[in-house]
């Protein structure tokens, strides 16, 4: 039957709030309650709201068609392209050494280098035996010369004449005959004049 004056629904109102108060059983189950109302309501809203906004998304967002090229296709490139106007990665091309006679001193340096070389440390020093080469080496050539035992070379002596293998302006590789292998010397010219900057055996 429903409540049709006001002192009646009072009532009620009272009775509905007093529920909670009437032993502690009732209030920790009105609290759960409500504490599950609220962590429903938390986790609902913001998925309803997140729905809402990826269907206005959708809904501005225009149809893709399938015949559309994608990007950075064939089809989107420049025709009046002209490959041929792009840039190179050498600007310039090689500069191809200029063969010449070999210069004297690169021939006497490359000899005076063998005989450094051949001539054993007294005191059995590496630091002895790159001294007396380093009147004749480039700076960068003279560390690496380290890894190499002078103990472990075979030849004592040079037994002749220096003979140019390869002739530049600037360069020169210069053959040395030993008592033992002989080496391939190249020599180049620097601020300090012509320098040994490497050396191999001759292998022909």
């Amino acid at each position: 039957m429903p409540i049709r004056t006001n002192r009646g629904r009072a009532a009620v109102y009272r009775r509905l709030w007093g529920w909670p108060m009437r032993s502690p059983t009732h209030l920790v189950g009105t609290i759960i309650l409500v504490a599950a109302i609220m962590i429903a309501a938390g986790m609902l809203v913001p998925r309803l709201a997140g729905d809402g906004g990826v269907g206005a998304a959708s809904a501005g967002r225009p149809e893709s068609t399938t015949d559309s090229a994608p990007s950075g296709s064939d089809e989107d490139a420049d025709p009046t392209l002209d490959r041929e106007t792009l840039p190179t990665r050498l600007s310039e091309p090689l500069v191809t050494p200029t063969s010449a006679e070999p210069a004297p001193e690169a021939l006497r340096v490359a000899e005076q280098w063998v005989a450094a070389w051949l001539t054993p440390p007294e005191d059995g020093s590496v630091d002895t035996w790159l001294e007396g080469m380093s009147p004749y080496t480039t700076e960068e050539f003279l560390p690496q010369l380290r890894t190499v035992d002078p103990d472990n070379i075979a030849a004592t002596k040079v037994v002749g004449a220096p003979e140019a293998h390869e002739s530049y302006t600037s360069s020169v590789q210069v053959k040395i005959t030993t008592d033992g292998p002989a080496l391939l010397v190249t020599v180049i010219e620097t601020d300090t004049g012509w320098r040994v900057t490497d050396y191999s055996e001759d292998s022909g």
